[in-house]
């Protein structure tokens, strides 16, 4: 991950282009910093809690990375024949037609700049936590570091990039030093006390939709780099290798601390815990143990917010250029930035940050569009080898139409699980976002109706 930005002799230069400077490193470093951040500290107490025994514990880790490699394959072929910066909006919008892809797009962005808020404030509070010094400053230091990093990226995709490398490396180096440390000091494991009766029959298929869904949010952010693909130097390459080897070196990382974790901790420890990585540094490092888990999330997070202005940015250039936002927001600078984008993007961020935590609920109601986004997005790969057949797909999906058609049954079991779960009366997010999905058409409309006239005068 340290050289995917080098000089491209080729790479277009002048305002108004992205570049097309990046690399597989990047393609790593996105998928790294995307996906790993806060929910692998958090994640394995909720899985422990429904799986309370150590090989089911794993192999739920194991089948969630099975899902993303699945997602991976799909998204490959999708990736490579459309090699356009935007995420998932650019194949909804193509296979689905605008408004599929205007409810993807702007889905996935407010959550992505909501996300970067979220972010933020954890970097905000652990930062005071770690020097009482700073006491009530979390609120500014959070807002100073979601502007510090768009402000690197304004500077130009380069820098952006090469950021992000950085960022991604240290949070791989945070990761490994904590799982030699549980190896190399645990092992002298406390003595589990009332631990917990696995489920049996239909008790335990629940158990296992519930733990699985906490993993699979856990390894949202693995189709990070096709959010780049036209500024991928060769997409139909690197495309492919970043998303395949982001996701090995993500589950990898997952199965290494989860294996730390059982060898410091009982799994009767770890389960209902909400920082089970807190408590495996803490049994290994004592009072030193909290502030060393507050300082390994600051380094996780950065990577993460690095990557969340870059994605977010590239989802409302790509809504603008096809007028589906303002064609302001299409707007590059020499360095390859949507600065406009950029702007609006990080601004959102702020308010968030700025609103106190009541954005809390919107982001947990557009959190059901994660998944719903990857469900449209294996829909599209059907739609479109029907529809265009002799399109050229340097990358194809491997076992098609099976790997993707058990991606998209994943996608719909994973949607009903929390259909069933708002239902059951534990959240309500599903709710909220078929609240927010019945707004999204009216605005939807009025975009369009805002942006007829600059289109028949173009």
């Amino acid at each position: 991950m340290t050289d995917s930005t080098k000089e491209n002799p080729r790479a277009r230069r002048t305002a108004g282009s992205l570049l097309r400077v990046l690399g597989v490193g990047f393609g790593l470093a996105v998928i790294v910093g995307n996906t790993i951040g806060a929910g692998i500290l958090r994640a394995p107490g909720d899985v422990a809690k429904q799986l309370p025994h150590p090989w089911l514990f794993l192999a739920v880790w194991v089948a969630g990375g099975a899902y993303a490699l699945l997602g991976a394959n799909a998204v490959a072929e999708l990736g490579t024949m459309i090699p356009r910066s935007g995420g998932q909006y650019v194949f909804a919008r193509r296979a689905l037609g605008d408004y599929a892809g205007f409810l993807v797009g702007w889905s996935d962005w407010l959550s992505t700049c909501g996300t970067t808020a979220a972010v933020s404030v954890v970097v905000g509070d652990y930062t005071v936590a770690l020097f009482p010094a700073l006491a009530g400053s979390a609120t500014p230091i959070a807002v100073a570091v979601a502007v510090l990093f768009a402000l690197i990226q304004w500077r130009g995709i380069r820098w952006g990039g090469g950021v992000q490398n950085l960022t991604s490396l240290a949070k791989c180096l945070a990761f490994a030093a904590l799982i030699f440390a549980c190896f190399a000091l645990g092992g002298a494991r406390p003595e589990a006390t009332g631990a917990a009766q696995l489920p049996h029959g239909l008790a335990l298929g629940l158990a296992v939709v519930l733990a699985l869904q906490a993993v699979v949010y856990t390894y949202d952010g693995w189709a990070g780099v096709v959010y780049f693909s036209e500024e991928v130097k060769d997409p139909a390459r690197d495309i492919p290798r970043s998303l395949f080897g982001g996701v090995l070196l993500v589950l990898a990382i997952y199965l290494l601390v989860n294996l730390a974790l059982l060898y410091v901790l009982p799994v009767s420890r770890v389960a209902g815990s909400d920082l089970a990585v807190g408590a495996a540094a803490q049994q290994l490092f004592g009072a030193d143990g909290d502030r060393l888990l507050r300082a390994l999330t600051i380094v996780s997070m950065l990577s993460g917010l690095n990557a969340y202005h870059l994605m977010a940015t590239r989802v409302l250039f790509a809504m603008s250029r096809d007028r589906l936002f303002s064609p302001r927001a299409a707007r590059v600078n020499a360095g390859g930035t949507p600065t406009v984008a950029l702007f609006v993007s990080c601004a959102v961020a702020v308010v968030f940050i700025l609103s106190g935590g009541t954005f809390a609920r919107i982001i947990a109601g557009l959190s059901f569009f994660f998944v719903a986004n990857y469900a449209m997005t294996f829909a599209s790969l059907f739609v479109l080898r029907r529809r265009e057949p002799r399109a050229e797909r340097p990358f194809r999906a491997w076992g098609y139409p099976w790997t993707t058609a058990l991606a998209l049954a994943g996608s719909v079991a994973f949607l009903f699980g929390a259909v069933a779960a708002d239902l059951a009366g534990e959240t309500r997010d599903s709710l909220y976002a078929l609240s927010l999905l019945a707004a999204s058409y009216p605005l939807f409309r009025l975009v369009k109706l805002i942006e007829r006239p600059a289109r028949a005068s173009s």
